[in-house]
C-alpha cells in the first residue's frame, strides 16, 4: 500500500472509531438530559431530552453506514458502497421529523395546563453541562468528517450542533421563566424546539437526496481538476466533455482526451497514466476515466486545449 492508501486507511479507521465512540456519548447525554427533565418537569427539557433519543438512533445509524460505506467495491456493487451514508442520513432526518412531532404534542398539552417549574437553577445546570459536551463533540466529529468526506458524520454532527442551539435556547428561556414566573413560556420554548429540529430535519433529508442524484463536484474541485489535467497532459491536444460526481467520500471524474491521430495507442495510455496519477496525488481516492478520442474529435470552442 503506498503512502497515500496508508494516509486513507487511517482516516478511515479514525471514522469508524469516532462513530463507536458517538453512540456512546449520544446515551451518557441522553441520561444526563432526562435527569435535568426530571429535575425540572420542564416540558422544553423533556422536548431537548426526547431530541436526544434521535441522538442516540442518528449515532446506531451512521456507525452501520459507515461500516456498509468502507466495504471494498465487489461483484454486485463495482463502483462502491458509499452512498450507504446519503441513505443513513435520509433516515436520521426522518427520524428527527417524528421527534420534532412528538415535542409539539407534549406542548400542546402543557400549554392547555401550565404548571411550575420545580427545582429549576438546578435541572439547567446539569443540561447545561450536557450541552457542552455536545458542542465539544460535534466540533470534533464535525472536522474529521470533513477530512474524510463522510456525510454520516458530518450529518451526525450537525445534527448535534442543531441540539446545542436548542439547548441554549430553551436554558435562556427557562432563565427567564424562572425568573418572571411566566410559566407559558415553558411549552412555547418546548414549541420553538420543534422548529427549528424540523428546520434541521429538512434540511438534511434535501442535502442527502441531492447527493444521491449524482450531483456534480464543487466548482473548486472541477478546477482543480482541469488545472491537474493541463498540467499532466503534455503530448495531448485538447480535452472536453468532463463530468464529475460524487459519493460520499469517493469522487469521480471522466472526461474525453484528443491525441494526434498518429500517436501510439502506448503513448496515449501513457499519458492518461500520467493524468489518473497526478489526480490522485491532487485529490485522494477519486476515480478517473479517460476517453482517449484522435484529433478530428476535437471541439473548438468547448475543450481545452492543451
Amino acid at each position: 500500500m503506498d503512502e497515500i492508501g496508508v494516509r486513507r486507511e487511517a482516516v478511515a479507521a479514525r471514522v469508524r472509531l469516532l462513530a463507536k465512540l458517538s453512540v456512546l456519548v449520544a446515551l451518557v447525554l441522553m441520561a444526563v438530559k432526562f435527569v435535568a427533565w426530571r429535575l425540572t418537569g420542564s416540558v422544553a427539557l423533556y422536548s431537548d431530552a426526547l431530541e436526544s433519543i434521535v441522538n442516540v438512533i442518528a449515532s446506531l445509524v451512521a456507525l452501520y453506514a459507515v461500516r456498509v460505506s468502507q466495504r471494498p467495491a465487489d461483484d454486485t456493487h463495482p463502483f462502491g458502497h458509499q452512498k450507504a451514508e446519503y441513505f443513513a442520513a435520509v433516515f436520521e432526518g426522518m427520524m428527527i421529523t417524528a421527534a420534532a412531532l412528538l415535542i409539539v404534542n407534549e406542548a400542546w398539552h402543557a400549554l392547555s395546563t401550565p404548571r411550575a417549574l420545580e427545582e429549576p437553577w438546578t435541572g439547567m445546570a446539569v443540561n447545561a453541562g450536557a450541552a457542552i459536551g455536545n458542542g465539544l463533540w460535534a466540533a470534533l466529529l464535525l472536522r474529521t468528517a470533513r477530512e474524510a468526506r463522510s456525510p454520516a458524520l458530518d450529518s451526525d454532527a450537525r445534527h448535534i450542533l442543531s441540539d446545542v442551539v436548542t439547548s441554549v435556547g430553551v436554558l435562556l428561556g427557562l432563565a427567564a421563566a424562572a425568573v418572571t414566573g411566566w410559566t407559558l413560556l415553558d411549552p412555547l420554548l418546548a414549541l420553538a424546539v420543534a422548529v427549528n429540529i424540523l428546520r434541521e430535519g429538512w434540511k438534511i433529508i434535501s442535502n442527502s437526496i441531492h447527493a444521491l442524484m449524482d450531483h456534480a463536484l464543487p466548482v473548486t474541485d472541477q478546477e482543480t481538476i482541469c488545472r491537474v489535467i493541463a498540467g499532466a497532459a503534455g503530448g495531448a491536444l485538447e480535452f472536453h466533455d468532463l463530468k464529475t460526481r460524487e459519493a460520499g467520500s469517493a469522487r469521480f471524474a471522466e472526461f474525453h482526451l484528443v491525441v494526434p491521430a498518429a500517436m501510439t495507442v502506448r503513448t496515449s495510455h501513457a499519458i492518461c497514466d500520467r493524468i489518473e496519477q497526478a489526480l490522485r496525488a491532487a485529490m485522494p481516492g477519486i476515480k478517473v476515466v479517460i476517453h482517449v478520442e484522435p484529433e478530428d474529435k476535437r471541439k473548438p470552442g468547448q475543450g481545452v486545449a492543451l
